[in-house]
């Protein structure tokens, strides 16, 4: 039984990294759309977004499984919550990259950020796209310490968070309203993919030390 349980616990850990590899590749995609007003990148994150739904739904329904056929205590009770936490925060991340999607798709065939915002949101989409990769990297093999260098992940995107807001309220922004709604909202997406990065590496730093963050 023990070694069936374990089994299981693993096969809820390798549908998290898929999660996580998911998550990064839609807003790499999503990002693409954006700046490049790619129509069918645009669609493809559309179409991901219901796979990471998908697995989503399998991890609640094999920790709810493992839950009520093996009343898991200490670090095992642990780790099957951690999951769920986890999965949530990655669910989320797929539907912010659907969001950008959908953005860019609302403006097309123009792309859906000015030229004089294209740099801000390429550094966002690098960084977001670094914790995507230390989201899957650490859930394939716990590390406390790559799961806390998220924290200065979100630091950096923050900065570039205010940044964009200091140019959209500049007395010289020339591109109307409703571009500086969209571009507001793209900013707020992809603050908000990392800050759900965040949440999912601390996390895993509970399940490792079993101290909260």
């Amino acid at each position: 039984m023990r070694d069936e349980f374990r089994a299981e616990l693993q096969a809820v850990s390798q549908l998290l990294v898929e999660m996580a590899e998911g998550v990064r590749e839609a807003l790499r995609q999503a990002t693409r759309s954006l700046l490049t007003a790619d129509r069918r990148a645009a669609e493809s994150v559309i179409e991901q977004d219901a796979q990471i739904d998908e697995l989503y739904r399998q991890v609640e329904e094999r920790v709810c499984d493992l839950l009520a056929r093996q009343a898991p205590v200490a670090s095992d009770l642990r780790a099957m919550i951690t999951a769920l936490h986890v999965a949530a925060d990655l669910e989320r991340m797929g539907d912010l990259a659907d969001h950008v999607a959908k953005t860019a798709l609302r403006r097309h065939p123009s792309p859906a950020v000015p030229a004089e915002l294209r740099p801000v949101f390429v550094d966002m989409a690098a960084i977001a796209d670094r914790m995507a990769e230390k989201i899957a990297k650490v859930l394939a093999n716990p590390d406390a310490d790559l799961a806390a260098e998220l924290d200065s992940d979100d630091d950096a995107m923050d900065e570039l968070h205010k940044g964009l807001f200091e140019v959209l309220l500049g007395a010289d922004w020339p591109y109307g309203v409703e571009t500086a709604i969209d571009a507001t909202l793209l900013g707020r997406f992809y603050e908000r993919f990392a800050d759900h990065a965040v949440n999912s590496g601390e996390h895993v730093v509970y399940l490792i030390t079993g101290q909260p963050v």
